[in-house]
C-alpha cells in the first residue's frame, strides 16, 4: 500500500489531468543540504520530465553559500565553461507538497554526461555506501531526529535585523512541557498535518532544552529514503514558518547560551528481515550480535576521520560544551546521553544512536559516513572500546571529538579510510568545500570581536 502523500506516475498523470496538481518540483541538495532545484509544469513533468530528466548547472556543486562559484573545483570551473548536468528524477521519491498550492515533489539523482551517477553529488555518495552494504547482504534502516529554533521574528525580519534581538516563541526552557508546546501548535500541528500528507510520517514533537527549541520526530524506514523524507521535512518546517511570518533555524549552535541542536542519527542493519545487529551475546550489558559490536567498534574508530560529514560547518564545533547534552568524547553506553554513541532499543528495535551530527548536517553526507565506517568495522571485525559507565563529560582520559572544522578537515584529507570509503575525487572535491568555508570564517570580522576590542584595546 502507497504511504500517504506518496505518489505514483500514474497517480500523478490523474491528479494532473484533474488539475489537483499543477506544479512539480524536481529537486536535489547542494554540499549545504539545501534543496535546487527547478519548478515544472505538471502536464510538461508527465509527459517529458518523467520520462527525460532535466538539466541544471554543474556550478551549483561548486558554489558557496552566497552561490558564488568557488574556484579549485576538478568537477566544474570556469575553464570547463560551466556546463550542465542531467537531473533524473527518483519516481519512487515523488510525493504531494501538501504545504503548497497543488505542488508536487520529487527528489532527482545527478548524472554526469556519460549518464552514470554524479560520484560527488550527496545522495550518490549515499548510495554508493547502501551497494557496498547490500552486496554483504544488508540493508539499513534508520532515523535522523532533528531540533530546531522557532522565532516569532520573519525570515525577512531576522536578515534586517543582522539576527539581533529576535524573539523565540518560548521565554523559559520547555523540555517535554505540554503548555509551552500548545503555545506553538499553530505552527507545530500545521507542519504534523502537512508531513503526514506528503509521504513523511510523523511520530512525535515536543519542546526541546532551549528557549523556543523544538524537536519533530518522524518514522524511521530505509536509509536512503530516510535522507529523503529529512530534507522534505526541513524544507517543509521553513517554508511553512515563512508563510506565518515565523523563522526556524537548524543551525547547530544558534546562541552560545542556548542548547546546540543536534541530527541524532538512528541506525541498524537488516539481513532477511532481521535485526543483524540483535542477537544473544552480552557485551556492555547489551544483548547484540558480532556484526553489532563490529560496526560499532567501526563507526567510532572512523568518526573523527570522516567528522565534516557530521559536523560540516564552522559553527557546528562550538555545539560540542561539555554538560551540553551535546557529546564532546568518544564513549558507548547503553541509554546514556553523555555518550557520543548511545544504545537504545533491544532485540528487533537494537540500534545505535549517534548524537555527534549536528542539525546542519547534510542527511546524505552523514547517512553515508555512518554506514562507510561501520561497513569497514564488519569487513575488519574491528572490536569497540568497553562500553562506558557514568559521566562521559568528565572523562578527561577519552579521545575528544575535533575541536573545529579546520582540525577535522585535515584528519579527513589525511585520511586512508576516506579515500577508500569514498574515492579520491570525493574527498578531495569536499576537502576543499569544507576548506572554503574555513578560509571564508577565518577572513570575517565578528561581533565578538567588535565588543571585545573596539574601545578596551
Amino acid at each position: 500500500m502507497t504511504l500517504k502523500g506518496m505518489l505514483t506516475i500514474a497517480e500523478l498523470h490523474t491528479l494532473v489531468a484533474t488539475e489537483e496538481i499543477e506544479t512539480v518540483i524536481i529537486a536535489f541538495t547542494d554540499h549545504y543540504g539545501r534543496l535546487v532545484g527547478k519548478r515544472v509544469a505538471a502536464d510538461f513533468f508527465v509527459e517529458k520530465t518523467a520520462v527525460e530528466g532535466t538539466h541544471a548547472c554543474n556550478y551549483l556543486l561548486t558554489t558557496d553559500m552566497e552561490m558564488e562559484p568557488v574556484a579549485g573545483y576538478a568537477s566544474a570551473n570556469w575553464q570547463k565553461g560551466y556546463g550542465d548536468f542531467h537531473l533524473v528524477p527518483d519516481l519512487k521519491s515523488l510525493r504531494i507538497a501538501d504545504w503548497l498550492d497543488k505542488t508536487a515533489i520529487v527528489l532527482a539523482d545527478i548524472h554526469h554526461q556519460q549518464h552514470q551517477l554524479e560520484s560527488i553529488a550527496p545522495r550518490s555518495i549515499l548510495q554508493h555506501q547502501l551497494r557496498g552494504l547490500n552486496e554483504l547482504g544488508y540493508n539499513a534502516a534508520g532515523a535522523s531526529e532533528l531540533e530546531y529554533y522557532l522565532f516569532e521574528n520573519s525570515y525577512r525580519q531576522a536578515h534586517e535585523q543582522h539576527y539581533h534581538g529576535l524573539k523565540p516563541v518560548g521565554w523559559y526552557l520547555e523540555d517535554y512541557h505540554i503548555l509551552q508546546g500548545t503555545r506553538t501548535e499553530n505552527f507545530h500541528g500545521r507542519v504534523r498535518r502537512h508531513l503526514q500528507r506528503s509521504g513523511v510520517p510523523v511520530e512525535t514533537s515536543k519542546g526541546e532544552w532551549g528557549l523556543g527549541q523544538h524537536e519533530l520526530n518522524i518514522r524511521y524506514t530505509d536509509v536512503l529514503e530516510m535522507a529523503d523524507r529529512h530534507v522534505v521535512y526541513k524544507q517543509c518546517l521553513k517554508e511553512v514558518a515563512d508563510s506565518m511570518g515565523y523563522a526556524v533555524t537548524f543551525m547547530a549552535k544558534y546562541a552560545e547560551d542556548q542548547a546546540g541542536s543536534s541530527c541524532h542519527l538512528h541506525l541498524s542493519l537488516w539481513k532477511d528481515g532481521q535485526n543483524a545487529f540483535a542477537g544473544e551475546e552480552s557485551f556492555g550489558g547489551v544483548a547484540c550480535s558480532p556484526v553489532f559490536r563490529w560496526f560499532l567498534g567501526g563507526w567510532m574508530k572512523y568518526t573523527p576521520e570522516i567528522m565534516p560529514f557530521f559536523a560540516p560547518t564552522v559553527n557546528a564545533y562550538k555545539r560540542y560544551q561539555d554538560a551540553s547534552w551535546a557529546p564532546t568524547r568518544l564513549a558507548w553506553s547503553y541509554d546514556n546521553r553523555t555518550a557520543g554513541f548511545r544504545i537504545v532499543g533491544k532485540g528487533e528495535s537494537l540500534r545505535i544512536e549517534c548524537r555527534i551530527p549536528g542539525a546542519d548536517c547534510n542527511p546524505y553526507l552523514a547517512f553515508a559516513a555512518a554506514l562507510a565506517a561501520g561497513l569497514q568495522g564488519i569487513k575488519d571485525q574491528e572490536e569497540p572500546p568497553e562500553a562506558f559507565s557514568g559521566d562521559v563529560y568528565a572523562a578527561k582520559e577519552l579521545a575528544r571529538v575535533p575541536t573545529s572544522l579546520a582540525a577535522a578537515t585535515e584528519l579527513f584529507v589525511q585520511s586512508v579510510f576516506a579515500k577508500k570509503a569514498f574515492g579520491e575525487e570525493v574527498v578531495a572535491h569536499y576537502a576543499h568545500f569544507f576548506q572554503t568555508e574555513c578560509l571564508a570564517y577565518e577572513k570575517a570580522v565578528t561581533d565578538w570581536e567588535r565588543i571585545r576590542y573596539f574601545e578596551r584595546i
